[in-house]
């Protein structure tokens, strides 16, 4: 299997495409106006405590304040809070925590307004980026994550990665992370570390305590708010995050991230290093390996999977729902019910692409067709839970309803990745968007690879003059494309009388063949 990381970079951003066997399966937008990304620490001051709401609202320099609710704030908020005014009013000099004197936990079911006052300094991290009209959701309860580990401030506490299921090597981990934790802070040891030697988890360590040290001293007299910390930039945290030893090829159109990425591996994992690989961007590397089809063809309301099924996306302010439906597919199934089954395992595993794709967040209610097998409706839910295995966001799937409903809630941190799949209506007739021409395409091959197989030997495609153009120009054009499939010249006629999106299939002598 081969597993690819495709980057483009522009002027102020940079897009990641990740593929499997050349399938897009997730996409990620990284534009240097970002200024409330997550993980990013501010300080700041509290503008509003609400009792109501058990929480307080944060100027974070964002036109709408950040959430920060009472269970986010930290069992240990007040150490925090006394570290932090003595740090701004310059009376503690040294950063590190092993001689700090904690303070009391705070009670776990209390009320804001016995801790946290209006106008109070507090360090906050963006745990969810502002999204539609809310601002960023925030926490007081500070990590700085890392390649192997994660560092947490004012804890004690070793936590390892549910993910590593073996026991003896959780307690190994657990024993190597005891003698190398730094007093005062917390350590959440990271699915990647599995195997890793005690030198690379201490210099991980090391690394993060120099961070805290150097985010620290920005607070003396800093104006409110501050951010103090930023995330890595995307293409580093993205190595660090996503990247692993399954991966066979990194490919990128800049050479200064292409050396950047191998300046990195070659800390983190030196045998991979030749894997990275510089395309000239004379060549768009989107282009190239077949991602802006698939964005286009991935992002639409209605998502065209194989053997004519497809699915209807729709986005509401609560939920997002999706409706599975088995199309004009021919029916190879010996009963209607083992055409369900066959439907809506396909559907699950491209629905489970889709939440990636889109990184969809939120409630999610899946509309898949109805079954009466309860044998079948366990065998879609068992089969959508493993479909769901490699979202590294938070999820939950419940078993289908007596309506035949999957319901699923999917941790939701920054914005939907929402592409424009309609363009301008060329015909200018004031009738608005219409599908972009690769969406038409597809469509059209899909109907001809069906009359191909009914058999139909003289094939005519009529068609708008910018739709024929568009399939029989350039080298290779879809028509060679086409020849060198079905062994056949498939003749298309510009028909100006045509609208942008219709087309018909007739015989050479114009005999309708729909």
């Amino acid at each position: 299997m081969d597993k690819e990381i495709i980057i483009r970079s522009g002027s102020n951003k940079i897009d990641f495409a990740l593929t499997k066997d050349g399938r897009l399966v997730e996409l990620y937008k990284d534009e240097d106006e970002n200024k409330f990304s997550v993980s990013d620490i501010f300080i700041a001051k509290t503008r509003k405590v609400l009792s109501g709401l058990n929480a307080a609202f944060v100027d974070v320099g964002y036109e709408k304040d950040g959430f920060l609710h009472y269970h986010d704030l930290g069992t240990q908020y007040l150490t925090q809070l006394k570290f932090t005014k003595q740090v701004l009013s310059g009376r503690r000099k040294n950063f590190a925590l092993k001689d700090i004197k904690l303070e009391k936990d705070i009670v776990k079911h209390g009320s804001i307004t016995d801790v946290v006052d209006a106008g109070q300094p507090v360090l906050v991290q963006v745990v969810k980026e502002p999204i539609s009209t809310k601002g960023p959701r925030l926490s007081a309860e500070l990590s700085l994550p890392g390649r192997y580990v994660v560092l947490v401030p004012f804890s004690d506490r070793i936590s390892i990665s549910q993910k590593i299921d073996n026991n003896e090597e959780k307690s190994r981990l657990k024993r190597l992370v005891k003698s190398i934790k730094p007093e005062g802070f917390g350590v959440i040891v990271r699915t990647v570390a599995q195997g890793k030697l005690v030198a690379e988890l201490d210099q991980d360590l090391q690394n993060l305590v120099e961070k805290w040290e150097a985010m620290c001293a920005k607070l003396h007299r800093a104006h409110f708010p501050t951010k103090v910390m930023t995330e890595l930039s995307r293409t580093n945290s993205l190595m660090r995050d996503y990247f692993n030893d399954s991966y066979t090829s990194i490919v990128a159109d800049d050479q200064d991230l292409v050396d950047e990425i191998k300046a990195q591996l070659k800390v983190i994992a030196p045998h991979k290093e030749s894997i990275v690989k510089y395309n000239n961007p004379r060549t768009p590397i989107f282009e190239k390996y077949g991602i802006e089809r698939q964005i286009k063809t991935s992002f639409g309301r209605t998502v065209s999977m194989s053997k004519g099924a497809y699915l209807v996306i729709e986005h509401t302010e609560a939920m997002h729902v999706i409706d599975v439906n088995s199309g004009n597919r021919s029916n190879k199934a010996d009963t209607q019910e083992d055409t369900a089954l066959e439907t809506n395992m396909i559907a699950a595993s491209e629905i489970a692409r889709q939440l990636r794709l889109r990184d969809m967040g939120g409630i999610i209610v899946v509309d898949f067709i109805d079954m009466r097998s309860a044998e079948h409706r366990k065998k879609l839910y068992e089969h959508m839970r493993d479909e769901m295995l490699e979202d590294r966001a938070k999820h939950k799937i419940l078993p289908p309803s007596k309506f035949g409903l999957i319901q699923m809630t999917r941790q939701r941190v920054r914005q939907e990745v929402n592409i424009k799949t309609r363009e301008e209506n060329p015909d200018g007739d004031g009738s608005g968007e219409i599908q972009a021409p690769i969406l038409v395409i597809q469509e059209i091959s899909e109907k001809l690879d069906a009359r191909m197989k009914a058999g139909n030997k003289k094939i005519m495609l009529n068609a708008h003059p910018f739709v024929a153009a568009f399939i029989t120009k350039g080298l290779p054009s879809v028509r060679s494309k086409w020849f060198v499939k079905y062994k056949k010249w498939i003749k298309v006629m510009p028909r100006d009388a045509y609208t942008y999106l219709e087309y018909k299939f007739t015989d050479l002598e114009g005999n309708d063949l729909d």
